[in-house]
């Protein structure tokens, strides 16, 4: 049986699941951390007992002072305070609550609160901030082998946490987010991740690929064997299957100055090379004072500053006073990977998870992460009967 092992150590001892995830929740000059009552005077006590019946009741304000947290403006006598997390615990920060438990970190200007949280149960926060709780479950549950992967692959004992909270990251928005539908479909797919060859797959997503796939290259001049470009007729019924908008003069002028393209009074805009898969790839601008181009990225980045939803778009023709500059295009989004849209027109034609998993990203496995033997804390990517993702 093939085995890939992920380094998971946790933040401090005690720790508590078989992969648990610190996500960075909240940051600020101090925090308000609300928790179940500690079993004695000290925060950084493990918590122990029956889990939390409610949400949690005792307020803590965390702040920093010369490089030391503060509870209530008292000093704690470290920079670091950490409540692991317990079957069934709850911990309330910045106001909102998580499940799992809180690391707290004295940083420069303030307070990071850390939720240390299993990452089942950090999916139940994710999967349904980025697709709606109401779509298919196949669909879903590709989200949520996808969301799972991701989040897998990132843990690494060496930083401070392992991700955010943020669309810079993954969506995470807590207890608050959780619903049937995304956790039925977290429990069906339990520890389901996607591999190629002995490594986690690298599952980037977009809500809807225009009806033609990007690969990794074109977007972000980085290969990767199962990131391809290819037709992808399921996406049609998303409300940015077909779009346009218009950028008047001076909005396409101050994205010109942005890019700072020098052609004076930009007269004309138009698309000179675009890729396989329909996006753009070079922008010829034309003005009173000569041409210029924008290439590869900065060519998408000044599209999308004209308020283009994708890169697969055209545009083209004259722009002054009272003529703006019309672009028309498809999709959402930049187009690699799994299209969400594209998974729900699947899913409504019947296809399992494997089957849209299997469309999006070529080559791939289906694993499933399951605990070391003798080890603890680190979990391992075990092929388990699960299979290609086919």
């Amino acid at each position: 049986m093939r085995v890939l092992t992920f380094l998971m150590v946790l933040v401090a001892p005690c720790a508590a699941g078989a992969l648990d995830v610190r996500v960075l929740v909240a940051s600020g000059p101090q925090l308000t951390v609300r928790l179940p009552p500690p079993p004695g005077p000290g925060l950084t006590t493990p918590l122990a007992g029956p889990p939390a019946p409610a949400a949690p009741s005792v307020p803590w304000t965390v702040g920093n002072r010369g490089g030391k947290l503060t509870l209530g403006g008292q000093d704690a006598g470290s920079d670091v305070l950490y409540v692991p997390p317990s079957p069934g615990s709850l911990v309330e920060i910045a106001g909102k609550t998580y499940r799992g438990g809180v690391l707290l970190r004295a940083v420069s200007g303030g307070v990071q609160g850390i939720n240390v949280v299993d990452v089942e149960d950090y999916l139940r926060g994710v999967v349904p901030a980025e697709m709606p709780a109401s779509w298919p479950a196949a669909a879903l549950a590709a989200q949520a082998v996808i969301a799972r992967t991701y989040v897998s692959a990132r843990i690494n004992p060496a930083l401070p946490y392992d991700t955010c909270a943020t669309e810079s990251c993954q969506v995470y928005r807590g207890v608050p987010a959780e619903k049937v539908g995304t956790d039925t479909a977290i429990q069906a797919t339990a520890g389901q991740v996607l591999a190629y060859g002995d490594k986690p797959a690298q599952t980037y997503f977009s809500s809807d690929s225009g009806g033609h796939t990007a690969s990794s290259e074109e977007v972000w001049g980085r290969g990767i064997p199962y990131l391809v470009a290819q037709p992808d007729p399921h996406s049609a019924g998303g409300p940015r299957a077909a779009w346009r908008v218009e950028a008047s003069a001076a909005k396409v002028q101050a994205a010109a100055e942005r890019f700072r393209v020098r052609v004076g009074t930009v007269r004309s805009v138009g698309v000179t090379l675009t890729s396989a898969s329909g996006r753009v790839l070079e922008v010829t601008l034309t003005g009173t004072s000569g041409s210029g181009r924008l290439s590869g990225l900065q060519a998408g980045d000044f599209v999308r500053a004209l308020g283009a939803h994708s890169t697969r778009v055209r545009l083209g023709g004259s722009v002054g006073p009272g003529q703006p500059l019309v672009l028309e295009g498809s999709g959402a989004g930049h187009g690699v990977g799994l299209s969400q849209y594209g998974a729900l027109g699947l899913a409504r034609a019947n296809a399992d998870h494997r089957r849209i998993l299997s469309f999006y990203y070529p080559g791939t496995t289906l694993e499933v992460l399951a605990d070391a033997p003798g080890g603890r804390g680190r979990p391992v990517l075990a092929a388990a009967g699960v299979g290609h993702a086919e």
